[in-house]
């Protein structure tokens, strides 16, 4: 967008300085809609305050819209999940209308037999035996139709024996009408039992934090379960949502990157009876190895976190999404404590769940921590080294002065000896 911006500016002032009676004109380019829309009066403010667009919104909705569907036979494919995920409105009024349909269809048929029969020719004919007794014009039939489909049975109309084609027709209508109860029934049980609404009381820290943990710098959340009923078999998982480009110049925007969460300890496992602080180690592997706080608001990038499990009311396996984006990540923070000892229970404090306060963190990267460290510790090698080559040279000195000292008596001895001889 910021070099969108600069070359629109660059064309506005050529265009300026142009003559006024020039009937040569300067058209800018074509921008993409979101650069028009979002065309900035200043480039510095506008690049420095850029709002990250959400890949997942806060309630865990996934903000993704998909356009251009060209085979959208596939949706009538699967009728039943395209029912399920339709909303709640339109549900209820295609439930409304398929049994109000099938009802006027069979009605219609009723009276259409008993009209080509000549029952409505003879009403209050007691010699004459119609196809449905009583049934005297097309809202009895619907009435009827009603009846039949949903096996009321009134008594006042009923179907005779002397009729082979409507006894046909109740046959079909019976049929149909099961087929039609047990589809629509399952489609709203399912509906009404989707454990989306049981994720409403899953809840995600408002933020995240990054502090020191253990001596390790650490990328933590805190997440709750509101309910007294547990969450079976809970598992936590977290994505880095952010664009990259690859070493052959591949652009690939919201690349997606595993944050290690405790997989290989076993830690993304919850038992997630009260409050769980969530803890992913900046290491070499991390995403954050290199980003330290003066880096983090400049970077463009969104923490998705996906908590799994089966509810235990219905043993349906359930879903609850959050995101933090950069504005959200709070560095040199920790959680304040939920959870006390009472008499002869643990208490949970929600009021306090995303509730942070600031403590001594380094500003630097964790790479950055683990090189002053490495340096830390190579002066002490160097001393040790050193002296002990320092005391190596000294023994030798000494051994090479001592053997000079043996040569010079040597000699001294050597010359008494010469001058006794003379």
């Amino acid at each position: 967008v910021c070099l969108f911006s600069m070359a629109a500016n660059v064309l506005e002032e050529d265009s300026m300085e142009q003559d006024i009676e020039s009937p040569v004109t300067i058209h800018q380019p074509k921008l993409p809609k979101q650069a028009r829309e979002d065309l900035p009066k200043n480039i510095s403010k506008e690049c420095a305050k850029r709002k990250i667009q959400r890949y997942v919104r806060k309630d865990g909705k996934c903000n993704v819209h998909h356009g251009n569907v060209r085979e959208t036979y596939r949706y009538l494919t699967d009728i039943f999940t395209t029912l399920v995920d339709l909303k709640w409105r339109f549900n209820l009024l295609i439930f409304v209308m398929v049994y109000t349909v099938t009802w006027l269809f069979f009605g219609m048929i009723w009276w259409l037999i008993a009209y080509m029969r000549g029952d409505m020719d003879h009403i209050g004919d007691s010699t004459w035996t119609p196809c449905v007794s009583n049934l005297n014009g097309f809202v009895s039939a619907f009435l009827f139709s009603i009846e039949t489909e949903t096996t009321i049975g009134y008594g006042y109309r009923v179907i005779t024996d002397k009729c082979p084609e409507g006894i046909i027709l109740l046959l079909v209508q019976s049929v149909l009408g099961s087929i039609v109860n047990a589809f629509m029934v399952g489609c709203m049980f399912v509906k009404i039992s989707q454990p989306k609404k049981r994720a409403e009381t899953l809840v995600f820290s408002t933020n995240a934090v990054i502090s020191m943990r253990d001596g390790k710098l650490c990328l933590m959340f805190r997440v709750g379960d509101l309910r007294n009923s547990h969450i079976v078999e809970a598992s936590i998982r977290a994505k880095l949502i952010k664009s990259k480009q690859t070493k052959e110049g591949e652009f690939i925007p919201l690349n997606q990157t595993d944050i290690n969460v405790g997989y290989y300890t076993g830690d993304d496992r919850l038992f997630l009876v009260s409050p769980l602080i969530i803890s992913h180690e900046i290491n070499q592997q991390s995403p954050f190895w290199e980003i330290s706080k003066a880096q983090l608001p400049k970077e463009e990038l969104e923490i998705v976190v996906i908590l799994e499990g089966m509810v235990e009311a219905t043993g349906m396996t359930c879903q609850a999404r959050s995101s933090y984006i950069t504005s959200e990540i709070l560095w040199g923070y920790r959680f304040t404590p939920v959870l006390t000892l009472e008499d002869g229970f643990y208490e949970v404090d929600y009021n306090s769940f995303h509730e942070t306060y600031e403590t001594n963190t380094p500003v630097y990267s964790a790479k950055e921590l683990a090189e002053m460290a490495s340096r830390a510790e190579l002066p002490l090698t160097w001393s040790v080294s050193s002296k002990l080559d320092q005391h190596a040279e000294l023994e030798t000195e000494e051994e090479d002065k001592n053997q000079e000292d043996q040569n010079e008596r040597n000699g001294d001895v050597a010359n008494l000896e010469n001058e006794s001889k003379v």
